[in-house]
């Protein structure tokens, strides 16, 4: 019977720690800009579920609705205006966006200093990929023993890949092809294809991390058939409840060290 990497508790845990340290603060609270575009119920609904996770710790957000219509242009003079803005930390674009903005252009638009989310190459070593601290959380909490030597990561984005390659490597696992699915110790999918992954395709006792989501009929899926690897994997992180809620909580503890540094800079 696999194991759940409970990604509530462990978010949890890193929420109480922002919590005592946010509320030693006697002057200043961090804040965190939220860029919604477009109409799409599930990002609307990821925007309330930030909002409402950040005031329990104590961060302030303000959000900023954009309709789908509005130019790129436009939306840049939104960013370049949060940019600018002493008051704001951190700033967050909620994706997708709609498919006639660039991605890239857009995100590249975020101030460094401000990127949360750490989707800019080159963004301060300080910000941390929040998707990326996951992973590596998922496998601190399981502890990798000697028996766990490979690893292979399904994606779609070739800059997540690369990335997630690299915490993976801290963790002294040699990288597979994706050929060699079958051989991998550990597995990290990200695929946004719901319930593709089967035992069939996965040696017995492998490590899932499922960063994959989809949201079908008001379902929310990972890209493993949870049912399907139930009895096969060691260890495997649930959708929902698994990376989904530590991401959430890394990226507010990248607001709080951005908060702090700016706070820091200002005092001297």
């Amino acid at each position: 019977m696999a194991k759940k990497i409970d990604g509530q508790k462990i978010a949890e845990k890193i929420k109480d720690d922002l919590v005592k340290q946010i509320a030693s603060f006697s002057k200043t609270r961090p804040n965190l800009a939220i860029i919604l575009v477009g109409d799409r119920e599930d990002s609307e609904l990821y925007v309330k579920l930030k909002e409402k996770e950040a005031k329990k710790v104590g961060i302030d957000t303000h959000t900023y609705k954009i309709e789908k219509d509005v130019d790129e242009a436009e939306l840049i003079k939104v960013i370049e205006f949060l940019n600018q803005d002493n008051l704001i930390d951190g700033i967050l674009v909620q994706l997708p966006l709609p498919e006639k903005f660039s991605t890239e252009k857009i995100i590249n638009a975020i101030d460094k200093r401000k990127d949360v989310d750490g989707f800019r190459l080159d963004h301060p070593d300080y910000i941390i990929s929040p998707v990326m601290a996951a992973i590596g959380a998922s496998l601190e909490e399981i502890g990798l023993d000697e028996n766990y030597k490979t690893v292979c990561v399904l994606y779609n984005s070739e800059i997540f890949g690369q990335e997630a390659k690299k915490v993976l490597e801290n963790f002294n696992l040699k990288i597979l092809d994706k050929k060699d699915l079958k051989k991998a110790d550990v597995v990290v999918t990200a695929k946004g294809k719901p319930k593709y992954l089967k035992k069939d395709m996965l040696k017995k006792g492998v490590v899932v991390i499922d960063i994959g989501i989809t949201k079908l009929e008001k379902k929310v899926y990972g890209d493993c058939d949870f049912s399907d690897l139930e009895d096969h994997a060691s260890y495997i992180t649930p959708v929902p409840g698994g990376i989904g809620p530590m991401t959430i909580a890394f990226l507010f503890k990248n607001v709080l060290e951005i908060h702090r540094r700016r706070n820091n800079q200002r005092s001297k």
